[in-house]
């Protein structure tokens, strides 16, 4: 059963995806050659309780850290290790936070260094997916619309869409219906209506859309072993209209300051 939010709601829900936008803005100050996701996740951690939030991934499920680190190949749920990254690495960082019994949770692929220009395309075309599925978000649409213009747009540019994993609704659970799938046809689906929360989260695949799960029962990887990305906001319809709660203001200005690769 989906879970309409009010106006009250969304705007807690805002609290609690603007501190994940915040950590995902230090994230992008230190992620850089050299520096490992278990560094990260400290930082991450600290920062998160330093804001008033909990980190909402650690323990979900039984989830052994507090953010989500998946590095090239990994698709998504990669734990965070103490391999340094490399040059020409990306890596998605997926964070959810839990503040006053709501959650927050979205995701960015950063480039480590400078990246091949296949693979930033790849990080640019997925982000555009997820603004388009975005832009479907409106009162008087379905679900399907919103995935099947995620899925149009990425496999005009000859990339896999993922069948697997989805996007899902958002409140006080991490996971709530509907699921968001980034793939589908048009005029199926949920009804869009007002109060509804989402993490729209597309993961997109420079090959196969074939996934394999590692033997640690978290990590998803492509089977072709090509790089993947993943970029996620959380997004409220708010007077028939998408609201994004999220935001990746911060990460584009702590990219700009030190001259990263911003897609």
């Amino acid at each position: 059963m989906i879970k309409y939010k009010t106006r009250e709601e969304i705007e807690i829900m805002r609290e609690s995806a603007l501190i994940v936008s915040k950590t995902l803005g230090v994230m992008a100050e230190k992620i850089e050659p050299g520096v490992t996701p278990l560094e990260l996740d400290k930082i991450a951690d600290e920062f998160i309780r330093d804001h008033g939030g909990v980190p909402a991934f650690l323990g979900l499920y039984d989830y052994p850290k507090s953010i989500i680190t998946s590095v090239n190949e990994q698709v998504v749920h990669g734990i965070p290790t103490d391999r340094p990254l490399e040059e020409g690495d990306v890596v998605g960082v997926d964070i959810g936070v839990l503040k006053n019994e709501y959650y927050g949770d979205h995701a960015y692929t950063f480039a480590v260094g400078e990246i091949a220009d296949d693979v930033k395309k790849l990080l640019r075309v997925t982000k555009e997916c997820l603004d388009k599925g975005i832009e479907q978000l409106v009162v008087g649409n379905r679900i399907g619309d919103l995935s099947f213009a995620i899925q149009q747009h990425a496999e005009n540019h000859g990339y896999g869409v993922v069948r697997e994993l989805v996007g899902h609704g958002l409140g006080r659970k991490m996971h709530e219906s509907p699921e968001v799938p980034n793939f589908g046809k048009r005029g199926r689906g949920s009804k869009i209506q007002e109060g509804l929360v989402v993490a729209i989260e597309p993961m997109i695949n420079m090959g196969t859309r074939r996934v394999i799960q590692l033997n640690d029962g978290w990590t998803i990887i492509t089977a072709d072993k090509k790089p993947s990305a993943h970029f996620e906001h959380d997004v409220a319809v708010v007077d028939g209209k998408p609201e994004v709660l999220s935001t990746f203001k911060y990460v584009e200005e702590a990219l700009e300051k030190k001259n990263a690769v911003i897609v």
